[in-house]
């Protein structure tokens, strides 16, 4: 009778001890599954989480203590914060694998994420207030440019337009001028355009920027003007506000 109540007592302390080992193996098993939900995943390995690095923006993918928008952590030309942004992998230089890099690709408007060359859909707005044109792609906000735009007597229109022409010098016939890299808005009545140059070579405006002084249209610094002319197509949407 001992015996038996001792076996059965042996086999239940068996037992427990096999439950006890599964169950280690069950969690230990399980870890990397949980992983995505834990605030002590360190990927660049700095002793700070990258829930943490992330909050106060600092970049979670170099052990170098830089923000974000500072690091570029696969050397792609693109920003760690800009990787985030479009979802493109920052620790791989050619996320989508096809032989360009992901700051090269976005800059041509092309989706970095994709091979197909298919471009991607860029805007522009412009704020009257603040002198400001940001270049959208993807409805991110890629670039911020300084602009000139209507004086009080002759403001800018206000409103929704595309770009219905292109002209890399258009000459304004009523100031006698010439507008380097147009993009002609509302019948090419006003536009978008580097600073005027007159056919004496003398270039109008170039300490304007920043403040409301044009006939209407929206002059851009040297540089910047070129920079949106080789990348808007004809039928792009612009906003005036």
């Amino acid at each position: 009778m001992n015996r038996s109540v001792n076996s059965k007592l042996g086999c239940l302390k068996l037992d427990y001890a096999k439950f006890i080992m599964m169950l280690l193996f069950f969690i230990l098993s399980a870890r990397p599954l949980l992983a995505s939900d834990s605030d002590d995943i360190d990927t660049d390995g700095d002793g700070y989480s990258d829930q943490l690095e992330l909050k106060n923006n600092y970049s979670p993918f170099n052990s170098q203590p830089l923000k974000l928008e500072k690091s570029d952590a696969d050397g792609d030309g693109l920003s760690d914060y800009w990787e985030l942004k479009f979802k493109t992998n920052p620790l791989d230089p050619d996320s989508d694998g096809d032989g360009f890099k992901d700051k090269e690709e976005l800059d041509s408007l092309y989706d970095p994420l994709s091979s197909s060359t298919k471009k991607l859909v860029p805007r522009l707005e412009i704020d009257t207030k603040k002198q400001q044109l940001i270049y959208f792609i993807a409805d991110q906000a890629w670039k911020k440019m300084v602009v000139s735009t209507g004086k009080p007597s002759m403001p800018t229109p206000r409103g929704s337009f595309t770009v219905i022409n292109k002209s890399s010098k258009a000459w304004s016939k009523t100031y006698k001028l010439w507008m380097p890299y147009w993009l002609g808005l509302n019948r090419g009545e006003f536009g978008i355009h580097e600073l005027p140059i007159w056919p004496g070579g003398y270039r109008e405006g170039t300490s304007h920027l920043g403040q409301a002084v044009s006939h209407g249209c929206i002059r851009l610094g040297v540089g910047d003007a070129k920079y949106l002319f080789d990348r808007i197509a004809t039928g792009t949407a612009v906003v005036i506000k």
